[in-house]
């Protein structure tokens, strides 16, 4: 079997390892590259679209001359008042391919809300929130907020099991 060369389009080491987990599991042999990639948006991104457009961005950039590249993003949006957490990514291919895929939203509470709606990422604002610092390189909001049942990585890991299973779909 070809051994692919992936980019995963972040050196946090919450969606590292998110990329790399999966990849194991699959038993693929890949040798996967942290690279840094712009998202072009927001620091944070304030919607659905713009945190999926992130993701895209990140996948793009980090494409170079790798086999395939992920690029993960977080980002919140608001519905009927309420402000909630959401991921998004995306997996871009040499062949011009990308595939996108959302995971889990949940609602953020109202003093997390006000800080974001006050110009402050969500990671300093979890931080804060918990009394911890780095949230968004470990557990993350996702963490918090669930008390530990989900953590960030867990979270990225769906994403990036949707990203992969439709490419393997059309690789095969």
């Amino acid at each position: 079997m070809k051994k692919n060369r992936a980019a995963i389009a972040s050196k946090n080491p919450a969606k590292i390892n998110a990329v790399s987990s999966v990849l194991t599991d699959m038993e693929w042999t890949v040798d996967l590259s942290a690279v840094d990639a712009e998202s072009e948006v927001s620091a944070q991104p304030f919607s659905q679209q713009e945190t999926r457009q992130g993701a895209v961005n990140r996948a793009k950039n980090a494409l170079g001359d790798f086999d395939f590249a992920i690029g993960l993003e977080g980002g919140v949006y608001e519905m009927e008042g309420i402000l909630y957490l959401c991921n998004w990514g995306a997996l871009a291919t040499q062949d011009g391919r990308m595939y996108t895929a959302a995971g889990a939203q949940i609602p953020l509470p109202p003093e997390i809300a006000e800080g974001l709606h006050k110009g402050i990422e969500l990671g300093p604002v979890m931080d804060d929130y918990a009394n911890e610092i780095g949230i968004r390189h470990h557990k993350g909001a996702v963490g918090i907020l669930t008390d530990g049942f989900v953590n960030r990585g867990e979270m990225f890991s769906h994403v990036v099991k949707l990203l992969i299973g439709q490419y393997q779909r059309d690789s095969d």
